[in-house]
């Protein structure tokens, strides 16, 4: 009878060490995940990074021909337009009424210093914000929409400036520069990456 107790005590002794094993493995698994989460987060960009500069990815497959998409880069508005054939037609034809026709006064990457200011006609990239005092322009497409023989682009509602479908400024408007162009590439035919090009991200 003694026998038999201690060899049920040890049972019951091995029993509660392989308990006390297995919960102190699965508190230690839990630990670590707990602890790899913060670190993982440590990897990504924080919310302060990604403002102040982090590239800013987009899918041209959700824009629309004619239509404007506006993502944000660096707490910027950025006007990603997808210009059609006759949209890419109305940017010519007007230069004369332009306060900087060639662009050689404003801000844009050796790629965009083209009369489209694109790196491809059918996209149109721009720092959403107006060169004036920093209203957000609004889309005003459509030829005539604002007077007989207007092409087609953006207009300030705080003070009339009036850029046409390439970004450039009008004659008569308060600002004096065209819209201003972010760095960007293309890493496919589909994707838009605001903020870094050949050179890297933006600094």
């Amino acid at each position: 009878m003694a026998d038999h107790a201690v060899v049920a005590e040890e049972d019951v002794d091995l029993s509660r060490r392989k308990f006390l094993t297995r919960a102190t493995i699965a508190t230690g698994a839990v630990g670590a995940v707990f602890a790899a989460v913060p670190f993982i987060e440590s990897w990504m960009p924080s919310e302060r990074a990604r403002a102040q500069g982090a590239p800013t990815t987009v899918d041209l497959s959700k824009v629309e021909p004619g239509q404007m998409m506006t993502p944000v880069w660096r707490k910027q508005p950025i006007f990603v337009v997808r210009r059609t054939p006759d949209m890419i037609a109305r940017v010519a034809g007007h230069d004369g009424e332009l306060k900087d026709p060639k662009s050689d006064s404003s801000e844009q990457p050796k790629y965009c210093e083209n009369p489209l200011r694109s790196r491809t006609p059918e996209f149109l990239v721009l720092i959403g914000i107006c060169t004036h005092l920093g209203c957000i322009p609004k889309q005003r497409f459509s030829a005539g929409e604002l007077y007989a023989s207007w092409p087609g682009g953006f207009f300030c509602p705080c003070h009339g400036s009036r850029f046409d479908l390439a970004g450039r400024v009008f004659d008569g408007s308060p600002a004096s520069l065209n819209l201003r162009i972010p760095p960007y590439s293309y890493p496919n035919p589909s994707t838009l990456i605001v903020g870094e090009d050949e050179k890297g991200a933006a600094t």
